[in-house]
């Protein structure tokens, strides 16, 4: 199992999702993962792990909306 590119999921997590994954992390979150299945038809596994690089593009995306 391997995590889409965040670029393909990020935005269109909602904010408890995105909350999930920031709280969890480099972990993916359940509520994240679901909502990754359901964007990207991935199979997102509970032992799934964001890179720095994902987070780093995380935090700049969750800053640009603030």
């Amino acid at each position: 199992m391997t995590l889409p590119p965040i670029r393909e999921w990020w935005n269109d997590l909602s904010d408890e999702a995105r909350l999930g994954v920031f709280e969890h992390a480099p972990h993916v979150g359940e509520v994240a993962r679901e909502e990754i299945r359901e964007i990207t038809g991935a199979v997102v596994g509970m032992a799934e792990t964001l890179t720095d690089d994902d987070l780093d593009y995380a935090r700049s995306e969750t800053e640009k909306g603030a």
